[in-house]
């Protein structure tokens, strides 16, 4: 009984900083900001929804764009480390990813294939989100290129749950 509360006490407190996990292998890519990883030995599988951005739906306008500029950053059997932020509602493990020493979510920023979400910055460098948002918009990359913008990711998920998607940004309350 003595070693499940040993057990117990060491999860509580892997849990209370963030957490590092590497050597894990990209399984699939799902979207412009969720691959799903495994271990080397193929035991553990888990969904991971990149921290801290938020790439159009596949659905939304550059929406695959997003999705193929990640399969090309993180072709399928890449070794990847995560910086693990938290679990999301949807029970998916939200993280930055690390392929060697380069940010994958801030990579993403910089070439406009996603945006900051302001949102959920907590735990990331603000600072350098910020940068490459601002560098990457000043460059009219990715989604900073389409003359009048687009709608923002999360508020077009809020537009299809009220049956109202669009791709245009005068319907976004949230520009940056």
């Amino acid at each position: 009984m003595r070693n499940y509360g040993r057990l117990w006490l060491l999860l509580a407190l892997s849990c209370a900083s963030p957490a590092f996990a590497s050597e894990l292998m990209v399984l699939s890519i799902g979207d412009g900001d969720t691959i799903r990883v495994t271990s080397p030995s193929g035991a553990g599988k888990t969904t991971v929804r990149l921290a801290c951005i938020d790439a159009p739906e596949n659905s939304q306008m550059l929406g695959i764009d997003a999705r193929q500029a990640l399969q090309a950053d993180l072709p399928i059997g890449t070794e990847v480390g995560l910086r693990i932020k938290a679990t999301d509602r949807y029970g998916r493990t939200v993280a930055e990813i690390l392929k060697g020493t380069t940010n994958i979510n801030q990579t993403l920023v910089a070439a406009g294939a996603a945006f900051v979400y302001w949102q959920y910055i907590e735990g990331c460098d603000r600072e350098t989100y910020s940068r490459l948002e601002n560098e990457a918009r000043l460059k009219s990359l990715g989604v900073w290129a389409v003359p009048g913008g687009i709608q923002r990711p999360w508020d077009y998920r809020r537009g299809r749950k009220s049956g109202s998607s669009s791709n245009n940004p005068s319907n976004s309350s949230s520009k940056l």
